[in-house]
Formats: C-alpha cells, structure tokens, sequence
C-alpha cells in the first residue's frame, strides 16, 4: 500500500529543527535537517524498516504527528526507542496528515495480520536471573509498549506459581502474555493455561518472553543469538510479532501430568543447571562452570531411557529442518480460539506398560536431554534439527565413553556441531520414557526441578502459541551435503 503524499514535514517541538518522514515500500526514511548557520544546512537520515515502526498518530487539534519506532543496533550501538513529535507546517500537508498516519498504521499492522495496540498481561519476576527483571522492565520494555499504545496489566510476581495461579483463572481477554524472566515464568504460564477451564482456548493465547534469566533459551530460539539477550527485540516483538504454534509436551509422573516446553534433563546436563542454582548472578556462565565441574566427576547417569522413535537418520532430520527453515508458517488464532472454545487438553495416547515398537538403551549414560527449539542456552546449540511443530520431540543419549569424549563437543556447542559427533545418539520422537535406576540423581524440565523418578513424555503437536518476529526458530545449521 503507498501513501499519498510519501512524505510530510514537521517542526519538532523538543528541538525546533525540522523533520522529513518519507514512505517507501520497506521503510520509513527520517530526515533530520539542523541549520549550522544561514549558508549552510546538515541533513541526517535514519532508514527504518517498516517492522521497526511502532506507531504514527495524528492530532488534528494541534496539527502534532507523533511517530515512534526502534532504531536498529549498529556496531556498539544497540537498538534504542525513539518518540518524535512535531507540527505540521504545510497547511495542504496539514490537510493530508491524518490520512497519512491512519494508512501508515494499515500497512504496518492491518496488512500484516497483525492487531494494534495489543491488551497485554506482563509478568515480571523480580528475582529472576540475577535480579534484573524489574529494571529491564522499567527501563526497557515498559516505555516501549507503551509507545506502540498497548494497555497494560503488569503484575510482579510474588512467590512460586504466583503466575501460574493467575491465569488459571483469568479472563480470556488478552491478546498475548508478556514474561519478565528466564524460562521458568513460561513453563509456570503454559502450566496455567493448560489447567484453564478452557485449557485449548487458553493455550492459544500467544507468549512472548522478555529474555532477564539466565539461560533465556526460548527468546535465543525466537529472536536468534545476535538478539536473544536483547529486552528491546524482545519488546518488539511482544508488539509486532505474530503466533507462531508449538508443539508441547506432557510429562507424566507418579500419576501427576504437567506440560512442557522446552527440555527435559537428566545426568550431567540436569547437574549443570540445577547444581549452580547458587551461581545465578554468573548469568549463563554458570552453565559453562557446571559442565566442566561434571565432566570431571564423569558419573554414570542411574537411568533405563526408552524411545517411541519416529527418525534416526541424522542427515534426513538435518535436510528436513533445512528446507522447513526456509518457510514461514503464521497460525490463524481466531479460527483456533473458535475451535478450542469448550475443548479439553489431548488425551495421553501412550500408556506406561506399552513396550510395542519402543526402542531401549540399556548401556551407561552421561546424559539425556530431550526437547524443542536449537539453543538451551547462549553457549549450547543442543537441538540444532528441531522444528517448532513437527509433532515430534528430540532426544540426545550421550554414553558414558570418556572425558575426552565430553570435552571435545566444547568447542562444537555453539554451533550445533556437536549434533554430527559418532557417539551421540540423536533421535526425534513421539515419545519416550525414563526409568530410574538407582536414587540418587536430578531431573531438570524448563529448568524447574522435579522428583528423579520415573517419568513419561509424550508430544501434542501445536498445542502451544508464541509470538514470533520470523515464523520459526532462529539458527544457523546446514546439512553435511550444504556446508561442504
């Protein structure tokens, strides 16, 4: 859609210079031009991608054009709010300015599928991470929700499942739930919702995580590495990105049935995470530090895993996830909300005592981790094949061979090479399950700690909603066949 006129002149009132917006196809171009004497004139322009651009209001009362938008990072810069208001000085511009701004709001929000000035129930853990979230919020993303004219209900969390008690019983009105925090506040949300009197309703209500915890491993799926740790993409996306469905997972214990997310761990990566919970104010290099702390210990984990196992084939599941990469898969959530509106969770399809076409590995493990979404974390790329809405769930059986053997995926973590290493076994899933074998042990699920005992997974496609800038997870893995 074009705008007629492309561009409109204002008078700022902050700075008394003058402003030119100019419209094109992809962006919006902000000139500014500052007079330095009476021969001379500097013009200093800001190219900003249509995604980038938060709002743009007209009042007539005062002829004032408001427009707010995210500059982009650049080198050592990072990305920054701004707010210009002005006059429009032009009177035949005075005349066109409304209907500029009302079509420059069409073609960022409407033509995109996307609903303006979101309802948006904020969470913020003041105690998550290192202790930051309440900052991060009032500093960052408060000021950027509100400049993109969303309505708030921010509640700061306080006490375990405090979040999750909420919406539970909450109305159904919002049109996404923001989380300050690390991975635990989505797993306690997702909990919620699933326990919700109408719990597939419920769960398309999309999430959007503000990374201020630790590991932040669902904003570095959805925002990718550059930006995962970045509160102002994050808020960005809370206000422009669209749903994006998820598998989820039901994990049965001792009779009890909770959802998850996004991992599932036991041996030394459960060890790494749940053992430094002291260590929270390292940040994420709390989880480097556990790794090499257990590497030399190098203990067997007690367990007996079991796999429903849906592919093996490392370089099958590698091209897949490459070619699904490239597309972009956006949800219709009203056709879902209508759907799910009286519907109740799936019904668990795999009983504890069905042992037909399950494969056993019964030799002596290091680890298991099994999850969705490439990163766990800034450092580890675990689950570089997996796909947000396979249906399926991916598991990493590392055996008990040697420190040698353990130390040597270090350097590969990051990239998701580790994934190619001979020895680990790596399968996608319908399902699968744990039998412990001895006592002693932990089991981490979301990063929360539960009971090491036994324990059944199994995976319900696209029961979740997130909200996503990019329609899939952001990371870089190529198939064998592509990187040679």
């Amino acid at each position: 859609m074009s705008l007629s006129p492309t561009s409109i002149r204002v008078r700022l009132s902050s700075s008394h210079h003058d402003l030119t917006y100019q419209w094109t196809d992809t962006e919006l171009i902000v000139a500014h031009d500052r007079k330095k004497d009476k021969a001379s004139k500097q013009v200093k322009s800001h190219r900003i991608p249509h995604e980038n651009v938060l709002r743009v209001s007209y009042d007539p009362k005062g002829s004032s054009l408001s427009v707010s938008y995210i500059k982009p990072k650049k080198k050592k810069k990072p990305a920054s709010l701004v707010v210009l208001t002005g006059a429009v000085q032009d009177g035949e511009e005075k005349a066109a300015a409304e209907n500029w701004a009302e079509t420059a709001m069409k073609c960022l929000y409407d033509n995109r599928g996307i609903k303006p000035a979101r309802r948006l129930l904020v969470f913020v853990n003041p105690h998550g991470g290192s202790g930051r979230a309440v900052k991060i919020f009032n500093k960052t993303v408060k000021p950027i929700l509100q400049a993109a004219g969303c309505s708030l209900k921010v509640i700061q969390t306080e006490r375990h499942k405090h979040a999750y008690e909420v919406v539970k019983a909450m109305d159904l009105e919002y049109d996404a739930i923001v989380t300050v925090s690390g991975d635990g506040l989505v797993h306690e949300v997702l909990n919620g919702l699933a326990q919700h009197a109408q719990p597939l309703k419920a769960l398309t209500t999309p999430v959007a995580p503000i990374p201020a915890g630790s590991g932040n491993g669902l904003s570095l799926n959805l925002l990718g590495l550059d930006n995962g740790f970045d509160a102002t993409q994050a808020a960005l996306n809370a206000v422009k990105g669209r749903p994006m469905r998820i598998d989820l997972f039901s994990v049965v214990q001792n009779g009890k049935r909770s959802i998850s997310f996004m991992s599932q761990s036991l041996g030394l990566m459960a060890d790494l995470d749940l053992d430094t919970e002291h260590l929270r104010w390292m940040g994420d290099t709390r989880f480097m530090y556990g790794f090499l702390r257990g590497v030399l210990a190098f203990e067997a984990c007690p367990v007996q895993l079991s796999i429903k196992v849906a592919e093996k084939d490392k370089d099958k599941m590698a091209e897949i996830a490459h070619a699904r990469n490239q597309e972009v898969c956006v949800c219709n959530l009203e056709d879902d909300k209508t759907a799910a509106a009286h519907a109740s969770l799936p019904a668990l399809r795999y009983l504890p005592d069905d042992n037909d076409g399950w494969y056993t590995i019964d030799e002596p493990i290091l680890f298991v981790y099994a999850g969705q979404g490439p990163y766990v974390g800034r450092d580890y790329m675990a689950f570089p094949v997996s796909l947000p809405d396979d249906g399926l769930i991916d598991i990493a059986a590392m055996p008990l061979s040697s420190r040698k053997d353990a130390l040597a995926n270090i350097s590969t973590a990051p990239t998701g090479e580790c994934f190619w290493f001979p020895k680990l076994h790596y399968f996608k899933a319908e399902a699968y399950r744990i039998k412990t074998l001895g006592k002693k042990g932990n089991l981490s699920i979301d990063g929360e700690r539960f009971p090491f005992e036994e324990y059944q997974v199994e995976v319900h496609p696209g029961l979740g909603t997130l909200l996503s800038p990019h329609g899939r997870f952001v990371a870089e893995f190529k198939p064998r066949s592509a990187s040679k």
